[in-house]
């Protein structure tokens, strides 16, 4: 091995450890870039339509946003205090069920024995500490995503001069190359984001009138969770569905078998119909590649890193496909013919 092959090695050594030592401050950035795209998308749709300028049409979108977030709010805020007041009125019940259980369970009595003997109690001590720790947690992500939304509205206010500078570190043989990868990253990132945005809103209200329908309590509020969770894909429906089971579970049994039938009817009607559809031209990702994504990341950064999970694979799909295999594998496969 000879010095300038060690000097390289090394180097590239350093940079891992640089990159794994500022994970957090990239997982902002990046996060800023997916939030970005997302209002370059109406940004766009609004300038083609309207001679409106950047800073005007950013401004427009921001303020729409805001009206259509206060309207929302206002007009469900009264649904919401009154199925509050409803998870109120099942306690008692989920309580008598609980004893219920608890009588059933014939170890439960030993457990609970075992749990305040003293020297568990001992152990429970640092309880109130980890709880320090997670309100700070909190406190350091309120910031993180207030620094995100910032850097957001910046990048879209002037996304020019981000993908200048981005093409000035390139060396220069690669850098109209670089302006279009760039710009297929922008398409098929906004094209997701798009896409993943109607496919929530349809499982929420769809979620939403069905369990209306079926009379389940917290219709509302179960039918917003399973919205936001479809952009975890694989990990997140599954997860939501776990809220209207539990409180159907507070009214009947039946009641919780009809549940289950109707989140699997709309969870495999987005999975395999809806989500299909609105992605087809924009991204085609493996349900492996998806789960194995959001599992690494998830093990790496905890939940922000499996919420960039997929904006960052479909990111990590284009370059794949464009650099890896277009320009070297394709290329390599040509010189062999010859």
């Amino acid at each position: 091995m000879n010095a300038r092959t060690l000097l390289g090695a090394l180097a590239l050594v350093i940079l891992v450890l640089l990159v794994w030592e500022l994970r957090w401050v990239l997982l902002v950035l990046f996060g800023a870039v997916v939030l970005a795209v997302a209002l370059d998308v109406p940004i766009s749709a609004l300038r083609r339509l309207s001679p409106l300028n950047r800073p005007a049409a950013l401004l427009l979108v921001l303020v729409g946003l805001l009206l259509l977030g206060w309207g929302l709010f206002t007009l469900l805020l009264p649904e919401v205090i009154q199925q509050v007041e409803q998870l109120f009125s099942l306690l008692p019940t989920l309580s008598r069920r609980l004893a219920e259980l608890t009588d059933r369970i014939p170890w439960l009595p030993d457990l609970e024995h075992q749990l305040f003997q003293s020297n568990n109690l001992e152990r429970l001590q640092p309880l109130g500490g980890q709880l320090l720790g997670v309100a700070g947690g909190a406190a350091n992500t309120t910031i993180q995503l207030l620094l995100m939304a910032l850097l957001a509205v910046l990048m879209a206010l002037d996304p020019r001069s981000h993908t200048r500078l981005v093409v000035a570190i390139t060396p220069a043989f690669y850098r109209s190359r670089m302006r279009q990868l760039l710009q297929e990253c922008r398409e098929a990132l906004g094209g997701w984001l798009a896409g993943m945005t109607l496919s929530a809103v349809v499982v929420f209200l769809t979620t939403w009138a069905g369990l209306a329908l079926l009379r389940v309590p917290l219709a509302l509020l179960s039918g917003l969770i399973c919205g936001l969770l479809t952009f975890v894909p694989t990990i997140g429906p599954t997860a939501a569905t776990l809220v209207p089971l539990s409180v159907a579970l507070l009214v009947s049994p039946a009641k919780v078998l009809q549940v289950l039938v109707l989140r699997l009817v709309l969870q495999n009607g987005e999975a395999f119909l809806l989500t299909p559809l609105l992605l087809n031209r924009a991204v085609n990702l493996l349900p492996t590649v998806a789960l194995m994504s959001q599992l690494c990341l998830g093990a790496l950064l905890g939940l922000p890193g499996v919420l960039l999970a997929l904006p960052l694979v479909v990111v990590l799909q284009v370059l794949c496909q464009q650099v890896l295999v277009n320009d070297i594998m394709d290329h390599w496969d040509r010189q062999g013919e010859f």
